[in-house]
């Protein structure tokens, strides 16, 4: 079954925050989902700590119905400059279609400029950094370290453990006390959730 899973999609452009969804991608990896890189051209990106990407697809050839998932890590560059404008319309039209979309950092921020959180419960790194965006969507904001509503996924930039446990979830990569116990192992260093993984066949 896992070779007829629809990939997920990487966003990737300059200054991409590279912790933010390593745990999600390998993890994801690991369950099946082919893994690709998109970014508005083809020619090679360098993240925020150094490392030189090669894209697989231009943003342009992107269609959601190609899609598991579209992930958006936060960058430098959605704050200084509108450059990243276009994935935040490419997260609307996922959205619409009815595929799942993943932001963190300052991608919550590209969406919130969207509109895309004015009516969706959400999170960030805080609320006054969403709320210098202008957007309406102020009263949707939840303080938690991840927050999924119906197919949009937000999270804050200290916490990639919890994206990637939303992403799990949200895909049925990892389920119930499972689910848990994945996210206690990786955030907590929690021993006896190790135990729990290693009987479901999960570390």
């Amino acid at each position: 079954m896992n070779g007829t899973r629809k990939p997920v999609h990487l966003a990737v452009y300059d200054t991409l925050a590279d912790w933010e969804t390593g745990h999600a991608t390998a993890f994801l990896a690991r369950a099946g989902y082919p893994v690709r890189t998109v970014a508005a051209t083809t020619a090679p990106v360098t993240s925020i700590g150094g490392l030189r990407v090669q894209p697989d697809l231009a943003l342009s050839g992107l269609r959601p119905e190609d899609s598991s998932l579209l992930i958006l890590p936060g960058a430098d560059l959605w704050d200084t400059t509108d450059d990243l404008a276009p994935f935040a319309r490419t997260a609307r039209t996922f959205l619409d279609a009815g595929v799942p979309v993943a932001a963190i950092c300052g991608a919550t921020a590209g969406l919130a400029r969207e509109g895309l959180l004015d009516d969706r419960a959400h999170t960030s790194a805080v609320s006054f950094y969403l709320a210098a965006t202008g957007y309406a969507g102020g009263g949707r904001y939840v303080e938690a370290d991840a927050v999924t509503d119906g197919g949009l996924i937000t999270a804050g930039p200290t916490e990639p453990v919890a994206f990637a446990r939303e992403v799990l979830g949200l895909l049925g990569v990892y389920e119930g006390e499972v689910l848990d116990a994945w996210y206690r192992l990786f955030h907590d260093s929690d021993p006896e959730a190790y135990a729990v993984l290693e009987r479901a066949g999960a570390e």
